[in-house]
Parts: C-alpha cells; sequence; structure tokens
C-alpha cells in the first residue's frame, strides 16, 4: 500500500494531501528534482495525519519508490511566456525520457498515474518509454478527462437539484478545447437525462447545455486566470485513481491510456470510460454517441495525434 509522487508541486502535494485526508495507502514518498521542497512538502503533510489517517508521509529519492505500488508522475514544466506548445512538448518528453526509467528501475512493478499536461501525449509518451523497460500500456495510465467528468457531473448535480453521484455522464477525447461532452448518453439514477428532466419538471435547454458545456471545457481557464492553478479537483481525481489501483476496486473511470484505435484515428491516446483495476486498465468499455457526438470524437483524436506526431519520431 506504498505510494509514490513524483514531482512535489502544487497538483504532487493536494493530490498526497487528498490521500492523507481519505485515509489511501500506508506509506507516501515525495520526490521532487528539489529535495529541500519535496521535504518541505512531506513535513507539513505530515502534521495533517493526527488530524485525519494513519500513514507514513516522507521525502525520498528514486531509490525509495521501491515496493509501491502506484506512482503518480506530476513532474514537469509549466508553458512559459513566448514558448510555443510543441516547446513545451519537447521539453516535458525530454524530462520524462530520463525520468520513466529512473522510475521503473526501482517500481517495476507498480502501476504509472500520469498528471503533467497536455496529459494526453504525456501519457503517450510515458508509454513509449516505459514500453523500452518491458511495461505494457495497460500500467500506463493517465488522469485524462476524470477531472472534466467530474466537473460535468458536479454542474449537472447542481442544476438538476441531486448528489452528482447518481449522474453518470461522461467526457471523453482530449483533456482540453477538443474534449466531447456525450450528453446523448447521460443519465441520472439509471434514467436518460431528458426523461428525468421531463419528469421533475426541469428545464435544459440548448441554453443551458451550451453554458455547461463552457463551463467544463474552459474550467482550467477561467479557474488560472482568477488563483493562477488547477489543483484541488485534479489532486482529488488523482487520489480516487490510486484508491482504485490499491484496492482493486474495478472501477470505470474516463482516463487515459494507448489505445491502436479510436474514432477511425490509430495509435492515440485519449480519454474514454476505462475499466481500471489494481494492474491498470482492465478494459475499455464502449460509449453510445449520436453523429455529432462521434464527428466531435475524431476531430479530438486526430488534435492528440497530431501532438503526438510532432514530439515523436516515428517508430
Amino acid at each position: 500500500m506504498k505510494v509514490g509522487i513524483v514531482g512535489s508541486g502544487q497538483v504532487g502535494a493536494t493530490a498526497a494531501y487528498a490521500m492523507v485526508m481519505n485515509g489511501i495507502g500506508r506509506e507516501i514518498v515525495m520526490v521532487d528534482a528539489s529535495p529541500e521542497r519535496s521535504q518541505a512538502q512531506a513535513d507539513d503533510l505530515l502534521h495533517a495525519v493526527p488530524f485525519a489517517h494513519p500513514l507514513d508521509i516522507r521525502a525520498g529519492g528514486y531509490e525509495d519508490l521501491e515496493g509501491s505500488r502506484a506512482v503518480v508522475i506530476a513532474a514537469g514544466v509549466g508553458r512559459q511566456p513566448g514558448e510555443s506548445r510543441l516547446q513545451l512538448l519537447q521539453h516535458n518528453a525530454a524530462i520524462f525520457q530520463s525520468m520513466v526509467p529512473r522510475i521503473l528501475e526501482h517500481a517495476a512493478d507498480a502501476v504509472l498515474v500520469i498528471a503533467t499536461n497536455p496529459v494526453d501525449v504525456m501519457t503517450h509518451i510515458t508509454a513509449h518509454f516505459a514500453a523500452k523497460n518491458g511495461v505494457p500500456s495497460s500500467r500506463i495510465v493517465g488522469s485524462g478527462t476524470t477531472l472534466d467528468t467530474a466537473r460535468l457531473r458536479a454542474l449537472l448535480g447542481r442544476r438538476l437539484g441531486i448528489d452528482p453521484h447518481h449522474v453518470h455522464a461522461y467526457v471523453i477525447g482530449e483533456h482540453g478545447d477538443s474534449e466531447v461532452l456525450t450528453w446523448s448518453s447521460a443519465t441520472v439514477g439509471g434514467i436518460r437525462l431528458a426523461e428525468y428532466c421531463r419528469l421533475q419538471g426541469l428545464a435544459l435547454d440548448e441554453s443551458t447545455r451550451f453554458d455547461i458545456d463552457q463551463r467544463v471545457r474552459f474550467a482550467g481557464r477561467s479557474i488560472i486566470k482568477g488563483k493562477g492553478a488547477t489543483f484541488y479537483g485534479i489532486g482529488a481525481a488523482l487520489a480516487r485513481i490510486v484508491d482504485v489501483v490499491l484496492h482493486d476496486q474495478r472501477a470505470v473511470l474516463t482516463v487515459c491510456t494507448p489505445l491502436s484505435e479510436v474514432a477511425g484515428i490509430k495509435d492515440v491516446t485519449v480519454s474514454l470510460p476505462h475499466l481500471l483495476g489494481g494492474s491498470g486498465i482492465l478494459a475499455n468499455l464502449p460509449v453510445s454517441l449520436d453523429d455529432d457526438e462521434t464527428r466531435a470524437l475524431n476531430t479530438s483524436c486526430t488534435i492528440v495525434r497530431e501532438a503526438i506526431e510532432s514530439v515523436m519520431a516515428p517508430a
């Protein structure tokens, strides 16, 4: 029940905090390029343990990841002023090329959970480097649209006046502007969304859907504008993914992992509903889409595939 977190910035530390407060795991090891920062984060988090659940949290190096069941990768650099998306991708790809083998050297059996953005491409890159160490892509899990799906369910739950746990609606495709909200298959308590609204006398017209769409699709942008970064939502999402892995819960989450083909696009990494368990991805579950959603998913996959090609040399 040991968890490693590589990258002790706001996302990595918040994920660790969510694990502490929910009692996920028995030991958490924080690793960072700055040992001073990882030590400070570990000390601060340890002081929360008496108010939460009994576990040990400490700073360490890659060698301290030995025995980890899951390793969260939240390392990398953010986009700098004047830097192109391709430059950012190339910079983070270089970091991962060195980092992923070092993680697997000491945590060869761990499920790797990727949080670094752009998460679809970085998950694909991680799987590429992991394959050279004999690790199957099923053990490479990107956070994908897990957070976007939670945003959609939270907003729908608020609109419908119901606990979001009973809202089943997925966001799939890229974790980014081209993501696809699957309105056509959304249900509430097992009832189609439109039928639920009719039964409850609720309005969910095109204007309302568009408002929710924009608030989901561009949530990160607006949060960053207001406070500089997003970390609570993604931290909770990462903690949930790790919990599923540690306890082999076999949960359905919209994580991303390399797939041979999605919506007609080959060799791409985008989010779809996946069955997740102790060994990573267990199955890719089909989701019913209407024609517009199918076209939108094809567009999203094309965007991600082009980004992958821009940073990775042909195999």
